[in-house]
C-alpha cells in the first residue's frame, strides 16, 4: 500500500512550527470495573485548552469533562460499558463508538439508530465489550465540526491476558486549523475542503498538546497505541533508528510485522498498535517524524533516552495477540458487490445516465458518489441489503484522484485483496485505506443486524456525500 500525497504549503502552514513541552503523553485513564452500577458520566460541553505551550494563551474547544482529548476508558474484554453521555453543547450531539462491535441501536448515528441527544438532555449508552483492543469515541452528528473542535476520546479493551511490555501508552493524533491568533479556524466544511483532501491543519498535537520530547530507557518495552482522531490528515510516521512491529490494526490482532518501507500509514479513525524495544543508549535521542506528504515532511516528536537504562538488552517477551471472537467469512460462499466511489476534484466520473445523475446531485452541493449516489442524510434507503448471517465481498474501486478511508460500523472485515493481489497478512480491519484509483476487496459476515453507515472518515467527504447504509436483516 503505497501513498504519495501533495500539500500546498499555504494549507499547510508549517506544522512543525508549532512546539513545546508535552507534560503527559497519554491521556487522564478512567478504568471502569465490570460490576460498577453507576454509568460513568461523559459530558460534551465548551471550553478551553492548552494546546499549545506557555506564553500561547488557551484555544477555545468543545471537549469532554473539560479535556481534549477525553478520558481513556479502559475496561477488560467480556465487560459491560455503561456510559452516559450529556449534551452541554447548545447543539444536538451523539456518541460513536468507533471500531466496536455494539449492538445498532448503541452506534450513536443520529436520526439512523437513534434520535440526536438534545442541548441539555442525556442518552445512556449500554453494550458488552466483545473484542479487546484499541478503540475511540466521537460524536456522529456534524462530526466534522465536532471531532475537529476537540470532541473525541480513547476507548482501550484490555485482553483478559495482555502481552507482557514495560509501558501501555496511547497517543492520540489530531491536527488542528488555526487563525494567527491561536483559535480553531471556523471554516468547517468550506467546499475546497470537500472537493479536496478535506480538512488539514497547521498545528499538530499528541494527546491535545504540541509535543516535544518524551522520555524513554535503554532496554524498555513499550506498547503503543496510535489512534488518528484527525478530519483529514494522514499521517505517514517514521521512528528513525527504531524497528517497530504492527501487533494490530483497529483493534484486531494481526501478525507482528514490520511496516512497509518503516512508515506506519494511519488514516483518520485508524489504529495501529506497535510494539517498540527501545534499543538505544542513555544520552541518545531519535526523532519520529511524519513524512507522509510529499515535501513537507516534519518532525513530530524527539523520544530521549534517559541517563540511567531500563535493563542492558530488550526483553525477549512474546508480542502476538490472541484473536477476537470475529467469525471468519465463507468465500467459497460469499455473495460480491461492486462498490464505486466517485466525485471530488479530478476524478473520473460515471458514463452515461450514471454522469448525469451525478451532475445532478453535484447542483445541490453533492460532492462525493459511492455507486453514483450522494447521500447527507437521514438516509431513507440501503447501499446493499444483506441476509443475517452470510458472507459477502466488496470489490470497492477509488476512481479518484484522493485517499479514502472507508469505515463500516457495527462490523470488522477481512483485507483480503489490494489491485487484485492477495494481502499478506490478511488483516481485521474496521477502516481500511483506499489509494487513488486502488481497488481493494473486504469480505465479512453480516452477522450484526440493522442499519450500518458504510463511509469515508475524511470527515469532510462524509458530510460531501460519501456515506451509505448496510442494512443486515434476517427478513431478506
Amino acid at each position: 500500500m503505497k501513498f504519495e500525497q501533495r500539500l500546498t504549503r499555504r494549507r499547510m502552514l508549517g506544522a512543525s512550527v508549532f512546539v513545546g513541552g508535552l507534560a503527559m503523553l497519554s491521556p487522564g485513564r478512567l478504568a471502569l470495573a465490570a460490576t460498577t452500577p453507576d454509568p460513568f458520566i461523559l459530558r460534551a460541553g465548551k471550553g478551553t485548552a492548552m494546546l499549545r505551550p506557555v506564553p500561547y494563551s488557551p484555544t477555545q474547544v468543545w471537549n469532554y469533562n473539560g479535556t481534549v482529548p477525553g478520558a481513556e476508558i479502559r475496561v477488560r474484554q467480556g465487560d459491560r460499558l455503561r456510559v452516559l453521555a450529556q449534551n452541554g453543547l447548545d447543539d444536538p450531539t451523539t456518541v460513536h463508538w468507533h471500531g466496536i462491535r455494539t449492538p445498532n441501536a448503541m452506534d450513536g448515528v443520529p436520526f439512523l439508530t437513534q434520535d440526536p441527544i438534545a442541548a441539555g438532555q442525556e442518552f445512556l449508552y449500554e453494550f458488552d465489550v466483545l473484542d479487546a483492543g484499541t478503540f475511540w469515541y466521537h460524536p456522529h452528528h456534524r462530526s466534522s465540526e465536532q471531532v475537529g473542535r476537540g470532541l473525541y476520546g480513547p476507548l482501550i479493551v484490555e485482553e483478559v491476558d495482555p502481552i507482557r511490555v514495560d509501558r501501555d501508552l496511547t497517543w492520540m493524533l489530531d491536527d488542528w486549523r488555526m487563525t494567527k491568533n491561536g483559535q480553531i479556524s471556523d471554516d468547517f466544511d468550506s467546499r475546497h475542503d470537500a472537493v479536496h483532501g478535506g480538512r488539514v491543519g497547521n498545528a499538530v498535537t499528541i494527546n491535545g498538546k504540541v509535543p516535544e520530547t518524551m522520555e524513554i530507557r535503554a532496554g524498555e518495552r513499550v506498547r503503543l497505541r496510535l489512534v488518528n482522531a484527525a478530519n483529514a490528515r494522514i499521517f505517514g510516521l517514521d521512528f528513525g533508528d527504531l524497528s517497530p512491529m504492527i501487533i494490530a490494526m483497529d483493534g484486531q490482532p494481526v501478525t507482528p510485522h514490520a511496516p512497509e518501507s518503516g512508515v506506519i500509514v494511519l488514516g483518520p479513525a485508524m489504529r495501529i498498535d506497535l510494539v517498540i524495544d527501545m534499543t538505544g543508549k542513555p544520552g541518545d535521542t531519535v526523532s519520529v517524524a511524519d513524512v507522509f506528504y510529499k515535501d513537507l515532511e516534519y518532525r513530530l516528536i524527539d523520544l530521549t533516552y534517559a541517563s540511567e537504562p531500563l535493563r542492558s538488552t530488550v526483553p525477549d517477551w512474546p508480542i502476538a495477540l490472541a484473536p477476537n471472537p470475529l467469525t471468519e467469512p465463507d468465500l467459497a460462499a460469499a455473495t460480491r458487490h461492486q462498490i464505486v466511489f466517485n466525485g471530488g476534484m479530478m476524478g473520473q466520473m460515471m458514463m452515461g445516465a450514471g454522469m448525469a445523475n451525478m451532475m445532478e446531485q453535484m447542483r445541490d452541493g453533492n460532492m462525493w458518489f459511492i455507486n453514483g449516489k450522494a447521500e447527507k442524510g437521514p438516509i431513507k434507503d440501503p447501499l446493499l441489503t444483506l441476509p443475517l448471517g452470510t458472507s459477502h465481498v466488496l470489490e470497492m474501486e477509488n476512481r479518484t484522484r484522493w485517499a479514502h478511508p472507508i469505515h463500516f460500523h457495527g462490523h470488522s472485515f477481512r483485507v483480503i485483496a489490494r489491485n487484485g493481489q492477495p494481502t499478506k497478512y490478511n488483516e481485521w480491519q474496521d477502516t481500511v485505506m483506499m489509494a487513488p484509483q486502488e481497488r481493494v476487496d473486504i469480505a465479512f459476515v453480516a452477522d450484526n443486524p440493522g442499519d450500518w453507515m458504510f463511509h469515508c472518515h475524511i470527515l469532510e467527504h462524509q458530510s460531501a456525500g460519501m456515506m451509505g447504509v448496510v442494512r443486515v436483516s434476517s427478513a431478506v
